[in-house]
Formats: C-alpha cells, sequence, structure tokens
C-alpha cells in the first residue's frame, strides 16, 4: 500500500471536510463525518488513562497539544504517545504536562509533569519521512510537583501493550484523543472504532484504518484493543480527500521493547532516589 499522508500536526486547527469517511465505513455508533464520536462521561477503562499532553517551544511561543495514555510499567509513572508529539520543529518541548482524564478544562487526577522523555534512535536521529512513521513512538516519564504517588496509583492501572507483527491485523480498535478545530474544542475525548490492516512500510510496519480520519490534536491518543494499547495515532491522509484514512504505529518488535524497558528502569531509578527539577531530554 502506497500511503499518500501527513503528519499529524498537533498545533494545527482541524478544518473539517464535508465528509472524509464514507457513512458506509463509520463503524462508531453516531460518528461524524471523520468517524468520531464524543466520549460518554464518566470515563472507566482506558478512556480513564487516556488524557491530554500539553507543552511548548519557547523558540518560536508555539503551545502544543497531544493525547497521550498511562501505560503499565514496574515504575508506574510512564506515558505513552507519538514521538512528533515531543517536539516543535526539531526542537524538544519544554513544560511537557499530562492531564489523564482531562474533560473540558477539569482534571480531577491531577496534572502530571514530565522529568524526562524517550523516542527510538531511528525517529531521533533521522530526517522526517513516511519511512519514519513505524518508529513515531514516544514516552514520557512523570511525577506529581510533591511527588507523594504514582501515577497508576491514581489512575488505576495502565494499559498494557499489545505488540502485533508486521502484517498483523487487528479489528474492532478503539482511538482515542482530543481533536481540535471548528468542529472540535480540542478539550474533550473523542472516539471512532476502526478496523486496521497493514499499511506496508519498513521495519516494524504500520497499521492502517479507513474507518476513522483523525485530525489535528488527535495525535499520541492510544489505540485500544481489548483493554490493551496496540498503537498511538501517528498520521493521516489530507483532510481534503474524499476517503480519509489513520495511520498508526503499531507497538511491536524489540525496538519498542527495548524503549519501554530503558524507560521504566531510570523511572524507577529516579523514585528510589527523587531529584525535582530535572531537566527533560530524549533518548
Amino acid at each position: 500500500m502506497v500511503l499518500s499522508l501527513v503528519l499529524l500536526d498537533p498545533t494545527g486547527i482541524a478544518e473539517v471536510p464535508q465528509r472524509s469517511v464514507p457513512v458506509s465505513r463509520v463503524l462508531t455508533p453516531d460518528g461524524d463525518r471523520l468517524g468520531y464520536a464524543p466520549v460518554p462521561r464518566p470515563f472507566t477503562g482506558a478512556r480513564r488513562l487516556t488524557g491530554v499532553l500539553v507543552g511548548h517551544d519557547p523558540v518560536s511561543g508555539t503551545a502544543v497539544l497531544c493525547g497521550g495514555a498511562v501505560i503499565g510499567s514496574r515504575s508506574r509513572n510512564l506515558v505513552l504517545t507519538a514521538a512528533h508529539c515531543l517536539f516543535h520543529e526539531g526542537r524538544p518541548l519544554q513544560g511537557l504536562t499530562f492531564l489523564p482524564g482531562y474533560d473540558q478544562g477539569r482534571s480531577r487526577l491531577g496534572a502530571w509533569h514530565a522529568v524526562r522523555t524517550w523516542v527510538p534512535p531511528r525517529w531521533r536521529d533521522g530526517t522526517y519521512s513516511p519511512d519514519l512513521l513505524p518508529y513515531d513512538v514516544g514516552l514520557v516519564g512523570v511525577t506529581r510537583a510533591k511527588g507523594e504517588a504514582t501515577l497508576e496509583s491514581v489512575t488505576g492501572r495502565g494499559l498494557r501493550p499489545l505488540p502485533t507483527a508486521k502484517g498483523t491485523g487487528l479489528r474492532g480498535l478503539e482511538l482515542l484523543g482530543y481533536p481540535a478545530g471548528p468542529r472540535y474544542p480540542g478539550s474533550r475525548m473523542y472516539r471512532c472504532l476502526g478496523d486496521a490492516v497493514e499499511g506496508g512500510a519498513d521495519g516494524p510496519g504500520v497499521l492502517v484504518t479507513h474507518n476513522c480520519h483523525a485530525a489535528a490534536g488527535g495525535s499520541g491518543g492510544p489505540a485500544v484493543y481489548g483493554g490493551a494499547v496496540a498503537g498511538v495515532v501517528s498520521s493521516s491522509s489530507p483532510l481534503g480527500r474524499a476517503a480519509g484514512y489513520t495511520v498508526l504505529t503499531r507497538l511491536g518488535g524489540p525496538a519498542f521493547d527495548r524503549l519501554l524497558a530503558r524507560a521504566d528502569r531510570s523511572m524507577r531509578l529516579m523514585t528510589r532516589t527523587p531529584a525535582p527539577g530535572l531537566p527533560q531530554r530524549s533518548l
């Protein structure tokens, strides 16, 4: 499959066309022209673990909004997102903060501040191209200001990563995120149900769903499958297309396993030896 796509701009505004997912392909009950519908309250399960990741680029003054989700770990302080959500024009974002269960200006589960981030070496060292999409995944280590609790002690157990091999399709995924634009407030969680197939990319490959067309702000949100997380929202076809689709970076292969193990080990060491005010950096 040849993909014509755009990396979702977490600083952008979603200009929603008349329809980019045909009615026959919309699987979400009450799904809109992109296949999405608001998540009903109260948030439970994976939805409670999903939230907004916000940061800023001090050079340009740009604010960035993405989705993210708590991923299960021994450190209990890790957030899963897309790698491109941690940078703006190649610069690491500052002041990254995760707001789990965020809903219309309220974050009842608190604000969790990033102390460190991790992305695959292929993403960190490469110039953006579609070949990097299989590596568009990032992890954020977080703590509370006072450091008195772990993230998972507040949100509940994080999502279990579901590794899938290249070529594996998945039916019944739920994509969660916070699209922003004229028809999307950017402050409310939306969901989209989709079936995904292999996208044909190099390396570990990617998943593609034609049932959902993610818009700006939807980056980094989890693709949930049976209580586990199978990938993150990475990119989509241009919004002007009549038949849109979304590309998901899958959590498969040794590269992600190494990334998660490294991040978890670092956060466990950090928890044992608290060091408030650590600068954020990417590895």
